[in-house]
């Protein structure tokens, strides 16, 4: 028998991943910028209304072409939480720029922005917007603060595929969005990611950094007769596979989504009763948000109360985590960047923070099993 009945979270086929790979083996290329990534670029530029969307092999990747873009370098600081994962700030310090790290709000999780006004400072190039768990952060205060400033945002996605923050689709409010594709989250290729790009004027040199600083797109277009490296850049697209699979994902990517939704409902229906009796925390979903139902997760009294509820679900077959180690306080966190101030929110909820199972193929069985678990935790508090 599985030490857990219940995963935390599970890779899925969701319909025509496998025959899509086959076809994309039977067209005879399996690099990337064939016709499953073409594919995915244009749905990803309809679905999102964007100027330009590549594909990339992670999150990391994106963030990493998304520095690159903003000529981030030494002397510049990029804002960012610290409640975050190690991508949103490697990829702005392996260009030698100093992460700035912020405090995040209580309720949503995100990047406090009443705190980037003291953050901002001459050598600020950028503010990363972490959309923790696919909950928006106050996009409207974040760019009121970036852009009289000059300062590009760039969005962290990586939670949020197909989630909105006043009827805008995360990702795109910004100047540079990044998605990720991991199996972990909810549409997967197992690696992958995706850039989307709203500034003009980075269009072109986005597909230069994309394809390894080269104009080779270009060429391939009869713009140039030849291409070569005109600039810095990396190999960041994906193979065809990846792409195949990815595409197939897509095309149910709508309803992946509703039903994490309607999974994240029926946890807080089911566990409200803890938050009336004052055991735990929900997640907090601001009316101008619609989640795309990537986390759900409890906060509870302390490190204690959350060491002993993670025990008691996994003697029970149900896998639950906890999330974050705060960056500030991470070595390289401390070696490479600096807290703008005090973190203590962020260092509360590493603290108390536990996330429960959430797959697309979980059934209503499952959810309730892992409900019943928790409140039995609690004395069987309805």
């Amino acid at each position: 028998m599985a030490k857990y009945q219940i995963p935390f979270g599970k890779p899925f086929i969701a319909g025509n991943e496998l025959e899509y790979i086959s076809q994309a083996v039977a067209l005879g290329h399996l690099s990337g910028d064939h016709e499953f990534t073409r594919r995915c670029h244009r749905w990803l530029e309809d679905a999102f209304g964007v100027r330009r969307a590549l594909l990339t092999h992670s999150c990391t990747a994106a963030l990493e072409m998304a520095a690159l873009l903003l000529d981030a370098g030494p002397g510049d600081e990029i804002i960012m939480p610290s409640f975050t994962f190690v991508s949103t700030a490697s990829a702005f310090a392996l260009r030698g720029a100093r992460p700035v790290f912020v405090d995040i709000r209580p309720d949503t999780l995100n990047l406090d922005e009443r705190l980037l006004e003291a953050a901002c400072g001459p050598r600020t190039r950028a503010i990363v917007a972490m959309h923790y768990g696919g909950v928006g952060c106050d996009m409207d205060a974040i760019l009121g603060i970036a852009r009289p400033r000059g300062v590009r945002v760039v969005e962290d996605a990586a939670h949020a595929f197909l989630a909105r923050y006043k009827g805008r689709a995360l990702g795109t409010i910004g100047d540079l969005g990044c998605f990720s594709f991991h199996e972990t989250k909810n549409v997967i290729s197992g690696e992958g990611g995706a850039l989307l790009i709203q500034v003009p004027e980075l269009v072109e040199r986005a597909e230069i950094v994309w394809e390894k600083g080269t104009n080779r797109r270009a060429f391939f277009r009869g713009e140039v007769d030849k291409y070569t490296w005109v600039d810095l850049g990396s190999s960041f697209l994906p193979g065809e596979l990846t792409a195949a699979f990815l595409y197939a994902q897509f095309e149910r990517a709508h309803e992946i989504t509703a039903r994490r939704r309607a999974l994240c409902r029926m946890y807080r229906e089911r566990l409200a009763d803890l938050e009336r009796g004052g055991h735990a925390t929900l997640p907090n979903l601001p009316a101008e948000c619609e989640t795309s139902g990537h986390v759900f997760h409890l906060l509870l009294a302390d490190a204690q109360a959350r060491a002993g509820l993670i025990a008691h679900l996994h003697a029970r077959g149900v896998l639950a985590v906890s999330h974050y180690v705060p960056l500030h306080s991470s070595p390289a966190g401390r070696r490479y960047g600096r807290a703008a101030g005090p973190m203590p929110v962020t260092e509360r909820v590493s603290e108390t923070l536990l996330r429960l199972p959430l797959y697309y193929q979980m059934t209503d069985a499952e959810l309730e099993r892992v409900c019943d678990s928790v409140r039995e935790f609690f004395g069987g508090a309805r």
